[in-house]
C-alpha cells in the first residue's frame, strides 16, 4: 500500500514573499479518507493545488507510484471549492456529469455508449438522475456539490480529491457524500479531503493533516486530534467533547 501512497516532501509556496505553506512533509495512502483540517488561512487549499500543481511551489516535490503526481493528472479527479465555479455558465447537470469523460474519450470526440453509461451510474449513485436536464445554475448547493461529486465519479481516477465539499450543503448531501467516500476508500482509492467543519463529520476521516502554514501533524484521526496539537494550529480556540475535537 505504501508504494501506492503519495508522499509529500519538504513542500513550500509562497505568495508574492509571503510564504502560505513551509515545508510540509506527510503522507496520503490509499484505501483511507484523509481529510485536511486546520483554522482559517491556514493554507488549507493552497496545500491541496499544490500537490496537484495547480500552484507554483517554491520548494519541495509531491511523488505518486515514485513519480512527480502532476505529470500523471489523468490518474486524478479534482473538485474545485464550489465558489470556484461558474454557475452561471450554460450546461444541464448530465453536461457536466459527462465532462468527467472527456479524457478517457478524448477532446472533440463522440462520447462512447461506455462513457454515457459511467456517467449515467455515477449520477444515478449520488441520487441526481431526475436532474440530468436541469441547468447546473437552478440546482441548491448541496444538489449542485452531488453533480460534482458523480463528474468525478465519472472519471474513474486513482486519487480524488476535494477542496471543501462539505461547505453549506444539506445533511442528506453530506451523508451521500461519505457514503461515496467511504466506497472510493474501500475500493483502494486515495480520497483527500479539505474540510473546514470540526464537528460530528470529522469521525469519517481515517487520517488527518492538521495544518497552520505547516503541518503540525498528521496520521490517524486519533494521533492528530490530540489537545496538544489542537491547541497549537488553533492557538487555544478548540474545545474536546470524549476526547475529540469539537
Amino acid at each position: 500500500m505504501e508504494d501506492a501512497a503519495i508522499t509529500v516532501s519538504h513542500l513550500g509556496v509562497q505568495y508574492r514573499n509571503v510564504e502560505a505553506l513551509q515545508d510540509a512533509n506527510f503522507e496520503i495512502y490509499p484505501g483511507r479518507i484523509t481529510g485536511i483540517i486546520g483554522p482559517n488561512g491556514a493554507g488549507k487549499s493552497t496545500l491541496i493545488k499544490a500537490i496537484l500543481g495547480l500552484v507554483s511551489v517554491s520548494s519541495g516535490t509531491v511523488l505518486y507510484r515514485g513519480k512527480p503526481l502532476k505529470t500523471q493528472l489523468e490518474k486524478v479527479a479534482y473538485v474545485p471549492q464550489r465558489s470556484m465555479i461558474d454557475w452561471s455558465y450554460p450546461a444541464t447537470v448530465w453536461d457536466v456529469v459527462l465532462m468527467g469523460r472527456v479524457r478517457k474519450a478524448g477532446w472533440f470526440r463522440r462520447f462512447s455508449h461506455v462513457s454515457r453509461q459511467v456517467a449515467a451510474t455515477a449520477l444515478e449513485r449520488v441520487g441526481m438522475s431526475e436532474y440530468r436536464d436541469r441547468s447546473i445554475g437552478q440546482l441548491s448547493g448541496g444538489q449542485q456539490q452531488r453533480v460534482f461529486l458523480a463528474r468525478a465519479l465519472a472519471e474513474e481516477a486513482e486519487v480524488f480529491c476535494f477542496d471543501e465539499p462539505l461547505a453549506g450543503i444539506d445533511k442528506k448531501t453530506e451523508a451521500v457524500i461519505f457514503e461515496v467516500f467511504h466506497e472510493l476508500a474501500a475500493a483502494g482509492k486515495i480520497v483527500l479531503v479539505v474540510n473546514h467543519d470540526l464537528g460530528e463529520a470529522i469521525t469519517n476521516f481515517d487520517d488527518l493533516v492538521l495544518l497552520n502554514k505547516e503541518v503540525i501533524a498528521s496520521g490517524s484521526r486519533a494521533t492528530v486530534l490530540q489537545p496538544e496539537n489542537m491547541n497549537r494550529a488553533y492557538r487555544g480556540q478548540v474545545m474536546f467533547f470524549n476526547g475529540e475535537a469539537a
